[in-house]
């Protein structure tokens, strides 16, 4: 009980901001928060916090750490739900969102599915490529692809996702294949004119160690758009070669109509979340739709039939 208490606490603090408003939260002195923190930094033989009279802030073992505690509490408050639920139904309004592509492709087509088997929930579910405030605009729950920043919200791992260099056979018939990232430069690339994840270019892992050196390019290329399902149609028309995500692209490679290359320079994969404000009292038709994306988006044919 006293680990699980400094997990929470834990969490509790850095989401709030304060020992203060922790405390305050929970309904006991800053003292008591602040000697749980320190006897959780004691018990791993590590700093999580950087305490200052003015504010908080996580150090890098820190940030690690708070992302395994949200999800072991949000498990932990799914478990107890699951029980103390017994054989309620579902049901209810549950809003949802996630990026407009993403969301066209493997968000929509899930929701009718989910529908057919929880027939008392009702959905409303929004496509934006803006970053949505979860708490102050009333959703339940978002779909969120990549890196997420450090924030308040919960997230679920939902599955993998990597990014691939792809082409059409013909286009690599008539120009050759790329050996190395170096190589592009001869090649056409399509680009994203204006995409904020995108501004320090095409990320590739050099193969020297056992990790690898990560390397950024900017490839030039004669067209390039601020829309990434344009450079994917125009890629699949056999223009160039793009840097699209597995997620938009595996069932083209699947089917063979595009080709990966550079896979030996692959980056690392980042990854597709669930997230949502908070893990308490979490109804049971969000817990119900979390689990249902993380069953289809464990599947590897899910990807390569969408």
């Amino acid at each position: 009980m006293d680990k699980l208490k400094q997990l929470e606490s834990f969490v509790s603090v850095v989401t709030r901001g304060s020992l203060t408003a922790a405390a305050r939260a929970e309904g006991v002195a800053p003292a008591i928060m602040g000697r749980r923190l320190d006897a959780l930094e004691a018990r791993l033989g590590v700093k999580l916090l950087l305490r200052t009279t003015r504010r908080i802030s996580l150090t890098h073992e820190g940030s690690a750490f708070l992302e395994d505690c949200q999800r072991l509490l949000a498990d932990l408050a799914n478990a107890e739900a699951s029980v103390t639920a017994g054989g309620v139904k579902a049901s209810g309004h549950l809003r949802m969102t996630a990026p407009a592509g993403f969301g066209r492709k493997h968000v929509a087509p899930l929701v009718p599915r989910f529908r057919e088997l929880h027939g008392e929930v009702s959905i409303s579910l929004n496509l934006s490529d803006r970053v949505v405030d979860l708490a102050a605009e009333g959703f339940d729950c978002a779909v969120r692809v990549g890196d997420l920043p450090d924030s308040s919200l919960v997230s679920v791992r939902l599955a993998d996702n990597r990014r691939l260099c792809v082409a059409t056979p013909a286009y690599l018939k008539r120009h050759g294949t790329p050996l190395h990232p170096s190589d592009l430069n001869r090649f056409d690339c399509l680009t994203l004119s204006s995409d904020g994840s995108q501004t320090r270019g095409w990320l590739f892992r050099l193969p020297k160690g056992a990790d690898g050196e990560l390397m950024h390019l900017k490839p030039k290329g004669a067209l390039d758009c601020s829309d990434g399902q344009v450079l994917h149609d125009w890629c699949a028309s056999g223009h160039g070669i793009a840097w699209r995500s597995t997620w938009e692209v595996a069932s083209d490679v699947a089917a063979g109509t595009l080709v990966a290359v550079l896979e030996d320079f692959a980056a690392p994969p980042n990854g597709i979340y669930a997230v949502f404000p908070h893990a308490r009292h979490l109804p049971l038709r969000v817990r119900l739709w979390i689990d249902f994306l993380k069953h289809h988006y464990s599947q590897t044919e899910f990807w390569r039939q969408q």
